[in-house]
């Protein structure tokens, strides 16, 4: 008996320890459990929690968007201090349910805004810890979206190819290759001979006489693009470029023929006045046959080597500017004699290049005609937004030998030396052309070129679509998002 009862003691002792054992096995699942949903329950809420402070970010965002739509160069939230801006942010239902926080910068040139960044960080009360930080840049549509804008009727060659968007508030007569929208602003227009028609025949605000153009790209009518609010203020301009506070380039009057302005690649311009020209005979739509053309350089007298200011990278020339060279950063250049009874061009003069390598882009603005020269290579690159604010863009008509009247009329041609230099070969463009008239660089009899570039070449530049040069024009002045990430 003693035997047995040892027995049953050591057989309960073993129960006892697998008991314990067990138990303590079946505490530690649960304990563990519990804790997973404590866990999961907490990981829930943080991402609710997380989730309304993105709301809240956003919330942010969108309002110093409709502060900039009311008050486009206050980058200080109306204070006139420096950040981070809070501001209580109230639920509809709930009433105050957190707070947002702008960090506000600002991409300034020469005093002027083009374009706005702000990191707007939110969170709610209940889990000040569950943060969101969304960083987005605003900035305004400007001109560069485009390829062509133009104020009047244009025919777009066969020979032509185009990349990016093409408007004119007038009709278009679109022979060329194109991958994107052709939009006119007119539903029907009538075709002269000037744009290849005969008979003057009314034809849709876009049409094609050639397979090369793809007509389900064509939209018409479109509303008018404002050409008026496009025009730039130029005497700002001026004023900006003359004070010594903003540090641009201004040079008043010539007192001879212009300024040949050269890029020198480096961040440098080179500045010669233009003493003298040649003078010859051009034929525009506007002007018909004129001796008054002198875009052909014959001397010229170094002025300077000018260095373009980064924070203020704006060029203003009171006088007629020839211009060419490598551009190696954004920058702004204007020509403009605001006091003269004249209007005042821009002569591209050779080849305009961007160095490799850099973020460079060039806004030209005349305040009459861009001109490509007459004496230019004979395949030849002009990049950059050009602006004809009150005339056109294009080259002129020029002849070897071509009378009015018969063989005892008037001979328009032009002097022997310059005879190479009537036809062309391409014309390559990265960029924008807006012009106020028809724009044009090819001259056509009976079908065959006779004067100008017989290939053209034409693509907007997107680079310069996300930051522009300096005072482009914009196309609205509503700021929308340019770009757009969440950080968490």
């Amino acid at each position: 008996m003693q035997q047995l009862s040892h027995i049953n003691k050591k057989v309960s002792g073993y129960l006892l320890v697998l008991v314990l054992v067990f138990g303590s096995i079946f505490l530690v699942i649960v304990s563990s459990f519990v804790g997973y949903i404590i866990s999961q329950d907490q990981v829930v809420n943080f991402r609710h929690e997380q989730q309304r402070a993105t709301e809240i970010a956003e919330a942010g965002l969108n309002y110093y968007r409709w502060y900039l739509a009311h008050f486009p160069d206050d980058v200080t939230d109306g204070t006139g201090l420096p950040g981070p801006y809070v501001h209580v942010y109230n639920d509809p239902e709930d009433g105050p349910i957190g707070e947002f926080s702008l960090d506000i910068a600002s991409s300034t040139y020469c005093g002027s805004v083009s374009s706005v960044e702000v990191t707007s960080t939110g969170h709610t009360y209940v889990n000040p810890e569950a943060v969101s930080v969304i960083n987005a840049r605003y900035a305004r549509p400007t001109v560069a979206e485009y390829s062509f804008i133009t104020n009047g009727a244009v025919w777009y060659g066969d020979d032509r190819v185009i990349t990016g968007p093409v408007h004119s508030n007038q009709g278009i007569r679109m022979d060329g290759s194109h991958n994107s929208f052709v939009g006119s602003g007119q539903a029907s227009w009538t075709c002269t001979s000037s744009f290849g028609c005969s008979g003057n025949p009314t034809v849709n605000g876009v049409f094609t006489t050639t397979a090369n153009a793809n007509p389900g790209l064509f939209s018409f009518p479109i509303s008018p693009v404002d050409f008026a609010g496009l025009t730039i203020d130029l005497s700002e301009m001026k004023t900006r470029a003359q004070d010594p506070t903003y540090g641009g380039i201004y040079y008043g009057p010539s007192g001879a023929s212009g300024y040949r302005v050269i890029f020198n690649g480096d961040g440098t311009v080179t500045v010669r006045r233009v003493n003298s020209t040649t003078s010859y005979w051009a034929y525009s739509s506007e002007e018909g046959w004129h001796n008054t053309e002198r875009n052909v350089i014959n001397s010229t007298s170094f002025l300077a080597n000018e260095t373009i200011n980064s924070d203020c990278p704006l060029l203003y020339f009171e006088d007629k500017v020839w211009l060419e060279g490598e551009v190696s950063q954004k920058v702004t250049l204007a020509a403009a004699n605001l006091s003269s009874g004249s209007q005042t061009n821009i002569v591209i003069n050779d080849d305009i290049t961007y160095a490799s390598g850099v973020d460079a882009g060039l806004l030209a603005i005349a305040e009459d005609d861009v001109d490509v020269g007459l004496v230019v290579p004979n395949n030849m690159t002009a990049n950059g937004i050009f602006v004809a604010q009150n005339g056109r863009f294009g080259r002129n008509h020029y002849c070897t030998s071509c009378t009015s009247g018969g063989w005892w009329g008037t001979n328009y041609g032009l002097p022997g030396s310059l005879d190479p230099y009537v036809l062309r070969g391409t014309l390559t463009r990265y960029g924008s052309v807006i012009s106020n008239g028809r724009v044009g660089t090819q001259w056509t009899s009976s079908g065959v070129t006779v004067s100008g570039f017989q290939n053209r070449i034409t693509s907007f530049d997107s680079n310069q679509v996300d930051s522009p040069p300096p005072m482009t024009p914009e196309t609205s002045d509503v700021y929308i998002f340019d770009s757009w990430q969440q950080e968490g």
